[in-house]
C-alpha cells in the first residue's frame, strides 16, 4: 500500500461516476497530483472541486503508480475570496489552468506550489496585475524557459531595454532593436532592471506582460501540445485588455 499527506491546491477537477470526481492538486512535496474523491458532489466536497480550493490532503493507493484517493480537508477557498472581483478570479483562474496544463505530473516542485499561494494573496492588493506577469515569468523559469531581461542581446546599453527578442527571448535595447523592431516584442516598463521599483505597473504595461508571454506561452510551452495555451488564460487576457480599452477611453 502506498500512501502519503501534504497539502495542496486545487487545479481543476472533472466528474467521475455518479458522484465522484478526479481532482488534480498543485501539491507541496508531490508535485502535480490526481487522485479519485468518493462523494465529490456532497455538500461537503462540492468545493474541492473548485480550482484555488486549499486543503490537507491524504492519498492512497495499492501501487504508486495507480491514481489512488484523496481524502482532503477544507483549508481555504481563494475563488470565494476573489468572487466579487472578476478580472482577479480571471486570473486566479489562469494560473491553476497554466500549471495543470504545463506542468508533468508528479514532478516535485515545491516553489510552483509556495509560488501559487504567494500569487493568490497577492491578488487582493494593488499590484496584482504586475505580480501576475511576474508568476508567469517565474513558472516559465521553473519550467525551462528562462527569459533574459537582465541585459541587451545585441550587447546595446541596459538602461534602454525595450524589446524582446522572439527567438531567444533575451531583452534587446531601443537602439539595437529600432531597425527590426517589427519583428520584437514589447517589454514593458515594470519587467526592465531599472524600470518601476515599486512593481506597481500601470495596467497598459501589464497587459503589454501578459501579450508578451502569451508569445512564449504559445510559442516555447505549449506548440507541441495537442491543446495550446489554456482557455482560462485566454480570457484573463482578453478581459484585460478589455478593461483596458474601457479606462482609455473613459480618460
Amino acid at each position: 500500500m502506498e500512501a502519503w499527506r501534504d497539502n495542496g491546491i486545487v487545479l481543476f477537477s472533472r466528474p467521475h461516476g455518479e458522484s465522484g470526481a478526479v481532482i488534480s492538486l498543485m501539491t507541496e512535496h508531490h508535485g502535480r497530483h490526481a487522485g479519485y474523491l468518493h462523494g465529490a458532489s456532497s455538500s461537503k466536497n462540492k468545493i474541492f472541486q473548485e480550482p484555488g480550493t486549499e486543503a490537507s490532503v491524504d492519498w492512497q493507493a495499492r501501487t504508486s503508480d495507480q491514481l489512488g484517493h484523496f481524502k482532503l480537508e477544507y483549508k481555504k477557498n481563494w475563488a470565494g475570496l476573489l468572487m466579487d472581483e472578476r478580472l482577479r478570479l480571471a486570473a486566479m483562474l489562469s494560473a491553476c489552468h497554466l500549471t495543470e496544463r504545463a506542468l508533468p505530473e508528479r514532478e516535485n516542485h515545491p516553489e510552483i506550489y509556495y509560488g501559487l499561494k504567494a500569487l493568490f494573496e497577492t491578488l487582493q492588493s494593488d499590484i496584482w496585475g504586475a505580480a501576475y506577469v511576474l508568476w508567469e515569468l517565474a513558472f516559465l523559469k521553473e519550467l525551462g524557459f528562462a527569459i533574459d531581461l537582465s541585459r541587451c542581446a545585441g550587447g546595446g546599453d541596459a538602461e534602454t531595454l525595450a524589446y524582446v527578442s522572439p527567438k531567444t527571448g533575451r531583452a534587446v535595447s531601443k537602439a539595437a532593436g529600432e531597425i527590426y523592431k517589427e519583428k520584437l516584442l514589447n517589454l514593458p516598463e515594470f519587467l526592465k532592471p531599472n524600470g518601476d521599483k515599486d512593481l506597481a505597473g500601470t495596467e497598459t504595461d501589464v497587459l503589454t506582460g501578459l501579450q508578451l508571454l502569451s508569445y512564449f506561452w504559445e510559442n516555447w510551452v505549449f506548440a507541441q501540445h495537442s491543446q495550446g495555451i489554456p482557455d482560462a488564460r485566454l480570457r484573463f487576457e482578453a478581459q484585460f485588455a478589455k478593461k483596458n480599452d474601457m479606462n482609455f477611453e473613459s480618460s
